[in-house]
């Protein structure tokens, strides 16, 4: 029990460090006041570069933390997915007030179940340029969410036959109560291009 609490601890604050907010926060500002902290918030509020550095931290920081799950209780590694992913949707350090939890999450199953994220990926990266093409003018919701929504049933599926099932459901426990908290209270300003207030 003792490793478990470990485990979690470690990666619920490994998960606070979001890195979205930390680099808005480099630039005098916080994005949370326009946007959410993951990727593509910050890829509307910074640009490319700024995005595919955010995106990359929060995935090195998923990956950390189900390496710490690994070592300390190998078993449980779901633990460390649900630590990780819940720090990045609701962050000590910030309020707990943080992004919607996917780059940790790939980041995490990066180390805990390769074969299923590489599915869940793969499918997500079919699904975008279709969605984009089809449904999201009608829809007006970004491709990504859409496409985890999609990709996460496939990884479910994937799941039980090449393993990571427990820190799947773990992870996207954590993501479903952010994405409801989102829906039911948006951030403002969603939606604004690069470079824009």
């Amino acid at each position: 029990m003792a490793a478990l609490l470990l485990v979690f601890a470690v990666s619920y604050l490994l998960g606070s460090l979001v890195a979205g907010v930390l680099y808005s926060r480099m630039r005098g500002e916080d994005i949370r006041g326009r946007d959410l902290p993951g990727g593509s918030g910050t890829y509307r509020q910074y640009g490319v570069g700024a995005a595919v550095l955010v995106t990359g931290l929060d995935i090195v920081k998923g990956a950390v933390a189900a390496g710490v799950g690994l070592i300390l209780a190998p078993e449980a590694t779901w633990v460390a997915m649900l630590g990780v992913v819940l720090g990045h949707c609701y962050p000590l350090y910030f309020r707990f007030q943080g992004g919607g939890g996917i780059a940790p999450l790939l980041g995490a199953l990066l180390v805990a179940a390769p074969i299923t994220l590489a599915g869940m990926v793969g499918a997500g990266l079919l699904l975008i340029p279709l969605y984009r093409a089809t449904l999201q003018a009608r829809v007006k919701l970004n491709a990504v969410p859409f496409a985890t929504a999609v990709a996460v049933p496939v990884g479910l599926l994937l799941a039980t036959r090449y393993g990571g099932l427990s820190d799947l459901l773990a992870g996207g426990a954590a993501m479903a109560v952010r994405a409801a908290h989102l829906l039911a209270r948006p951030p403002h300003g969603r939606g604004v291009e690069p470079g824009q207030p």
